[in-house]
């Protein structure tokens, strides 16, 4: 379980595969003893195990995750290549602030950036969502993008717009995101089961004589 605040930029340092599944090597400046093999990292929205880890020298942390295919084929992960920058966080501990919202590292689909503009510092994207997912997503709800924690603005169909202050643009890899780019989206849990919940409604409703 993640809130969606990022705590590192990570940077992916080798891929290797396995067969349909790769394993992805990365780089962070967690201090790696403070990590353990099988904990549960969020890169860039995905939720991955720590399948190994190796110390840099300074202390920080060399990690390995294995991805599936069903992950591959779901995320953005197909198109990651070294070199490439990750949002990270580290699991959510008992006592630590929830600063975002309940995120679980699921990633539900690729949204895509249509408009980036810039203004005094904050930036304001404009995403488009697959088609099965946007009736999840409301103005002044909660959606978490590359594994960040954002509100959004505005909803026009699949189209929907987020504001990103200076804060965020410097901390994660947003700063360098530019239009084209894809985007692991994951829709906020609450929207997902009130819409399922409204669903039934209907149903029931619809049955009746």
């Amino acid at each position: 379980m993640f809130t969606g605040i990022i705590t590192d930029i990570g940077e992916i340092v080798a891929l290797e595969d396995h067969g349909s599944a790769k394993r992805i090597t990365i780089a962070c400046s967690y201090p790696a003893d403070t990590m353990t093999v099988g904990a549960s990292m969020a890169v860039a929205g995905i939720c991955f195990t720590l399948t190994s880890l190796a110390l840099r020298p300074g202390g920080d942390a060399l990690f390995t995750v294995d991805a599936s295919s069903e992950t591959i084929g779901r995320t953005t992960l197909g198109s990651w290549d070294v070199g490439h920058k990750l949002n990270l966080e580290r699991a959510l501990r008992i006592g630590d602030e929830l600063g975002g919202h309940i995120v679980s590292g699921h990633v539900d689909g690729v949204a895509t950036v249509l408009d980036r503009k810039d203004q005094d510092g904050t930036s304001q994207f404009t995403f488009r969502a697959p088609a099965d997912l946007s009736r999840f997503i409301a103005q002044k709800g909660s959606l978490a993008l590359d594994g960040t924690s954002l509100t959004v603005n505005k909803v026009e169909g699949q189209d929907f717009s987020v504001m990103m202050i200076p804060h965020t643009l410097c901390v994660t890899t947003w700063g360098q995101t530019a239009v084209g780019a894809r985007i692991n989206i994951e829709i906020d849990t609450m929207a997902r089961y009130a819409a399922r919940l409204a669903e039934v409604g209907a149903e029931r409703w619809s049955d009746r004589p």
